[in-house]
C-alpha cells in the first residue's frame, strides 16, 4: 500500500487489510503535510532526550549498542495495529533485545491526531521523550503500557491530557520522578516529537505498525489483523539477519 509522499497524502496504517482500518475508523488516506499538525505552535524550544540517537536525535534506542542486530520498529502512539502488535509481539522482542541478540530503534510517528483529529499522539510522543531522558529501560516500560492502556476504539483523544499520561506513567515503578513530572506538564519534549514525527515521514514507511531489519520487511500481523505467531517474527528477524 504505496504513499505519494509528494503530495503527502494517503499514509496508510498498519500492514491489515484496507478493509480492515477502515473498520476500525482510521482509513487508508491520511493526510500527512507535517507543517499543518495539531498544536505546532505550542512547542518549547527543542529539548532532545538524553539517550536519543540518530540524526538530530530522532531515534529511541534500546538495547545493547553492541549487539548485531538492528530492529527499527515504526509506530504510531494511537495506532490501533500497534497496539496489536505491542500486545502479542512485544514481549518476544523485548526478550530478544534484553538477551543481546538484537537492539530495537524505535521511530514514532504523530499522523493519527490529523487524522483522527487531536493531539494525542504527539502528547504522548513528547511523554515518552520524558521517559527517554530518564533512561532507555524506564521508555520501554513506559512505552508498554502506553500501549496496554489505549482504548479498543479511539473517540477520546484519551493520550491528550497529561493528567492521564502522568496517570499510566504511575504505573512503572521509578518513572514519575520531579524532572519526568515537570516535563511532561509543561511539554518540554514537544518540538522533539515533531522532530521525530518529520523524519518518521522522511523514511520509506508508509504506515505503522512496521517493523524492519535493514531493507527487509518483518511480517507483525496478519491478513486479519491478528498478530503473527512469536516463533514466525523471530525467524523472520534472524533469516533477515541473515541476509545482511
Amino acid at each position: 500500500m504505496p504513499v505519494d509522499k509528494t503530495s503527502r497524502r494517503a499514509l496508510v496504517i498498519g500492514a491489515a487489510a484496507t478493509a480492515l482500518a477502515l473498520t476500525a475508523g482510521v482509513g487508508i488516506g491520511l493526510a500527512a503535510d507535517r507543517d499543518s499538525g495539531p498544536g505546532t505552535s505550542d512547542a518549547k524550544p527543542l529539548t532532545v532526550p538524553a539517550h536519543a540517537t540518530g540524526k538530530n536525535g530522532t531515534v529511541i534506542p534500546y538495547g545493547k549498542a553492541s549487539a548485531p542486530v538492528t530492529v527499527s520498529v515504526y509506530e504510531d502512539p494511537r495506532c490501533p495495529y500497534c497496539a496489536i502488535f505491542e500486545r502479542d509481539l512485544g514481549p518476544t522482542l523485548t526478550s530478544l533485545a534484553d538477551s543481546g541478540k538484537v537492539k530495537v530503534e524505535f521511530h514514532m510517528a504523530t499522523f493519527l491526531d490529523k487524522r483522527l483529529g487531536g493531539k494525542g499522539s504527539r502528547t504522548a510522543l513528547a511523554s515518552l521523550g520524558a521517559a527517554l531522558n530518564e533512561s532507555p529501560a524506564l521508555f520501554k516500560k513506559f512505552h508498554t503500557a502506553l500501549y496496554a492502556a489505549q482504548p479498543k476504539e479511539e473517540t477520546t483523544d484519551t493520550f491528550a491530557g497529561t493528567s492521564e499520561l502522568l496517570e499510566i506513567a504511575g504505573k512503572v515503578p521509578g518513572l514519575r520522578t520531579h524532572a519526568f513530572n515537570k516535563a511532561v506538564k509543561e511539554g518540554t519534549y514537544l518540538a522533539w516529537a515533531d522532530d521525530v514525527a518529520d523524519a518518521f515521514y522522511d523514511s520509506d514507511v508508509t504506515g505503522t505498525p512496521a517493523v524492519k531489519v535493514g531493507d527487509h520487511d518483518i511480517t507483525v500481523l496478519d491478513e486479519n489483523g491478528k498478530a503473527v505467531g512469536a516463533r514466525q517474527f523471530t525467524e523472520e528477524i534472524e533469516a533477515a539477519a541473515a541476509q545482511r
